[in-house]
């Protein structure tokens, strides 16, 4: 089980990037495309006061965080125990 689910779009750079970097720590999530799920829509655009913004990663505790860096996904793994 992962620790967070990452709402994406398949032609976000910002996703592409983030994505590619948590590959490459070995870092697992799940992934959900906010085209493809309308529900995954409606969760981003609660955590970002209406906004349709990817990447937004939601955490197991329900914490949000929008296009955060790869330092501020460690940290925050590293908070859950995770």
């Amino acid at each position: 089980m992962s620790s967070f689910t990452m709402y994406t779009t398949p032609w976000c750079g910002y996703c592409q990037r983030l994505k590619g970097q948590l590959g490459r720590e070995g870092i697992t999530f799940d992934e959900v495309d906010i085209e493809q799920v309308p529900e995954a829509a409606e969760i981003v655009e609660k955590a970002n006061g209406g906004n349709q913004t990817v990447p937004t990663l939601v955490y197991s505790d329900g914490a949000a965080q929008t296009n955060p860096s790869l330092a501020q996904v460690k940290a925050k793994i590293a908070e859950l125990g995770a």
